[in-house]
């Protein structure tokens, strides 16, 4: 049976510039084509697909992908216990890493320099200093605190007004795409995930496509993370999560 490139872009929950990026670097050839040039995927190439998905999730890169498919003597095994070594042993460091930080900015913990009347203009009953001395003990010596504290440290009430304004309005609009049946994967997901990318790295300390990709691993490994966005709109943590990968494969 033949496929169109739409066809199997849902079917794979990717997007269809992706298809049309491995086609071009020969990742993935689709087997055939219409008279008038356009893509037909068969079965077998759904298969390798489903391949290539696996072990992108697994945080192969796209040419290693290619060598494993590829070259009939390549071992699977030895490949996968090789990225999971390099998983290993960095995945507990950096989850520690950025679950920290990531506490500390969302509560606003850093330098934060307001009136009692300022503050509870800007966080209501929320406590801002919740998190401040474990994230301080436990990462005060890395560069992404050091940017946190510098910058939180300028801001004024005002400054904080708009970084909240600009934080709900973001969840305004991801949680209408949400509603509105948009993919996760798809392009106007992607970019909202890409926005959110920017917004950290704008407020708080330069957010890298592995850094975020590991925020959003943190989203749903974290109860207290995956609580809030579900009470933004349930799902949330899952559909930011897959976007957020999303974006940082097509990008990165």
């Amino acid at each position: 049976m033949a496929y169109t490139v739409g066809q199997v872009a849902r079917a794979a929950r990717v997007t269809v510039r992706t298809l049309h990026h491995y086609d071009e670097i020969g990742l993935l050839r689709p087997s055939g084509r219409t008279p008038a040039g356009y893509r037909r995927y068969d079965d077998a190439d759904l298969d390798r697909l489903q391949l290539i998905r696996y072990y992108r999730e697994l945080g192969f890169p796209l040419e290693e992908i290619a060598e494993i498919l590829d070259d009939p003597d390549a071992d699977p095994v030895a490949h996968l216990r090789r990225q999971h070594e390099l998983l290993s042993g960095r995945i507990g460091k950096l989850q520690e890493m950025v679950a920290a930080i990531e506490h500390a900015m969302e509560a606003r913990t850093l330098g934060i320099q307001l009136t009692p009347e300022e503050r509870f203009e800007v966080f209501g009953d929320f406590d801002p200093d919740e998190h401040a001395e474990e994230a301080e003990h436990r990462w005060g010596d890395t560069e992404a605190y050091r940017q946190s504290q510098e910058r939180a440290g300028r801001y004024s009430k005002e400054d904080w007004l708009r970084n909240k304004a600009e934080n709900e309005d973001w969840g305004r609009r991801f949680v209408a795409l949400m509603d509105s049946g948009a993919p996760a994967d798809g392009p106007e997901a992607m970019a909202l995930a890409e926005e959110h990318r920017q917004l950290i790295t704008t407020w708080w300390y330069d957010c890298s496509y592995e850094i975020h990709t590991g925020l959003a691993d943190m989203y749903m490994a974290d109860p207290r993370f995956t609580e809030y966005f579900e009470t933004l709109r349930p799902g949330m943590a899952a559909y930011l999560n897959e976007a957020i990968h999303a974006n940082a494969i097509t990008r990165a």
